[in-house]
């Protein structure tokens, strides 16, 4: 029996379109619908928990070289509702300088404790060292830069009522100006689509993953992670799922930060993650296997599947000009697929000069994953990626 190369083509064109389509609209709505039809204690439906004891907390927080930042933040945290609950704020400072050491030992309060670092090694090693100095039931891992609402610790602990819960996520929001870029614009959609899909995991089974800026793990969970980890925000968390427990998110924990103002940024914040995705499978291969993962199904359709995506939109193009000569549906579908891309090629202009489209902005961000995606790969490839990283932009 002999195929066609039209048949062929056919069948690599259509395979393409429905693994992106999977990948984008048909996840997220499956999480939609086993969403809506598991049955959830109201604990569980993003419903405020009323505290049983109070429990004590230990902040672990990784920063290099952040002498404005850091104070900022300690008094962000000690002004929450929780600071009652806060034993320990554990700031290890990741090849210490003498002007964060400075501008921190001005703060006079007995739960901050300073651990200095000569060596810079990396956020892994640090948060190793600091997990084996904590005190607290709860460790709450923060960055220094984004904002605490006052209540966002006390959201996160309302969900440990739930003995099943070992994780819990906060929600990043991102602060929005009258003079928005086509960027920004981008990263506000992005996230809120990004923000839908976790809400639906998390009332299903559960989050694989956390929001590195804010998120809750029991002590007893917390298991030492590789000093070359660069997702420490998805490998810690899944390292607690893998032992049985629950990683949920939380929307009522919010905590606030700046959007990338262009795609560059963002795009370098973006490669490092991407990049961490595919060194996760490397260092635990268990993540990949459905007998050992709990959240099998989540990790490989919201986390890895996504590496495909650009060698899908290739596909896809390609075949779709092989293909014309045989049908003018794929004129008509290579015609959409062109005026996408011209969306997004507008909005790098407009951005460019600094104006805005935002209907270009969800295509721009889109193609702006997708490249990054191809670079963030290319780094995997060659072991480019670095543990310790510089702020984007």
């Amino acid at each position: 029996m002999t195929i066609s190369l039209p048949l062929l083509l056919m069948a690599l064109f259509w395979l393409s379109i429905l693994l992106l389509g999977y990948i984008y609209v048909g996840y997220p709505l499956v999480m939609a619908f086993l969403a809506r039809i598991t049955r959830q204690p109201p604990a569980l439906q993003d419903q405020p928990a009323s505290p049983v004891n109070p429990r004590t907390i230990s902040v672990l927080l990784s920063a290099h070289h952040e002498p404005l930042t850091l104070p900022r933040k300690i008094e962000n945290l000690l002004a929450s509702s929780a600071a009652h609950q806060i034993q320990q704020i554990l700031v290890g400072l990741d090849g210490a300088d003498e002007e964060t050491l400075a501008a921190l030992s001005r703060i006079e309060n007995p739960v901050l404790k300073v651990v200095p670092f000569a060596a810079r090694r990396g956020k892994p090693s640090v948060l190793n060292d600091l997990a084996a100095l904590a005190t607290g039931e709860i460790l709450l891992f923060v960055d220094a830069r984004q904002t605490f609402e006052l209540d966002t610790i006390e959201k996160l602990l309302q969900r440990f009522d739930d003995p099943h819960i070992t994780v819990v996520s906060g929600e990043l929001k991102f602060l929005t100006s009258a003079h928005e870029t086509t960027a920004s614009e981008g990263v506000g959609f992005y996230w809120k689509y990004e923000k839908f899909i976790r809400k639906q995991e998390s009332r299903f089974r559960g989050v694989p993953g956390a929001t590195g800026a804010c998120y809750a793990l029991r002590k007893s969970a917390y298991r030492p992670i590789p000093a070359q980890t660069i997702l420490d925000d998805v490998l810690i968390p899944m390292q607690a799922v893998m032992q049985g427990g629950k990683c949920v998110f939380e929307a009522h924990a919010t905590i606030w930060d700046t959007p990338a103002k262009t795609t560059q940024h963002e795009s370098t914040r973006k490669r490092r993650t991407i990049a961490g995705v595919v060194q996760l499978v490397l260092l635990k291969p268990a993540l990949i296997l459905p007998w050992k993962n709990p959240l099998w199904f989540e990790f490989v359709s919201h986390k890895l599947l996504r590496l495909a995506s650009p060698w899908l939109l290739l596909s896809a193009l390609v075949t779709n000009l092989l293909l014309l000569p045989n049908s003018p549906v794929y004129a008509w579908l290579l015609g959409a697929q062109a005026l996408a891309w011209a969306l997004a090629i507008a909005g790098a202009i407009v951005q460019s000069t600094g104006g805005q489209l935002r209907y270009c902005a969800p295509f721009l961000m889109f193609a702006t994953l997708n490249w990054t995606t191809l670079l963030a790969e290319w780094d995997a490839l060659w072991n480019r990626y670095q543990v310790t990283w510089k702020r984007a932009g």
